[in-house]
């Protein structure tokens, strides 16, 4: 008998950004201790004496893509847009200054949804059997996240 099960990962990185446009204290620079969970699912793998046996994946193989595809990328980075190029500019006079530009304002909401498309094929690419990723959760605080969740069709 085979279940559908989901598992999630959690990791942790620091940033910087801020919300030129914004009108409260967001707007100032500043930074975050960012926490991630990644949660994905699948069936469970039912090979006696596979090193997988009886789980989705293993806890280890999600930290190691992620890390790969996002989390190292954007640890001790300064997530900026790349409208503000007052940021931008300064950032590139910084030599070997570790510098993330997106295409949309670093809020929590469009953080998650950027990680989620990163993260999005990264794991079925990577491993054989079927899995789903269901939903990235990106705190920005302990108290203030924002979720992606995968869109059923």
């Amino acid at each position: 008998m085979s279940s559908n099960i989901s598992i999630t990962r959690r990791l942790e990185f620091d940033a910087g950004h801020r919300l030129p446009n914004h009108q409260g204290q967001c707007r100032n620079i500043h930074g975050h201790r960012y926490a991630i969970e990644i949660t994905l699912s699948g069936d469970l793998v039912n090979e006696q004496g596979a090193a997988d046996d009886g789980m989705v994946m293993d806890f280890g193989d999600i930290k190691t893509v992620a890390k790969e595809k996002l989390v190292d990328l954007w640890d001790h980075a300064f997530l900026v847009h790349c409208g503000d190029s007052v940021m931008v500019d300064f950032l590139a006079a910084i030599q070997g200054h570790k510098t993330v530009v997106l295409d949309v304002a670093p809020t929590a909401e469009n953080l998650v949804t950027v990680a989620f498309a990163i993260l999005k094929d990264a794991y079925h690419d990577r491993f054989g059997h079927t899995l789903t990723l269901l939903r990235v959760r990106l705190y920005e605080t302990p108290n203030c996240w924002a979720d992606a969740v995968a869109v059923r069709a």
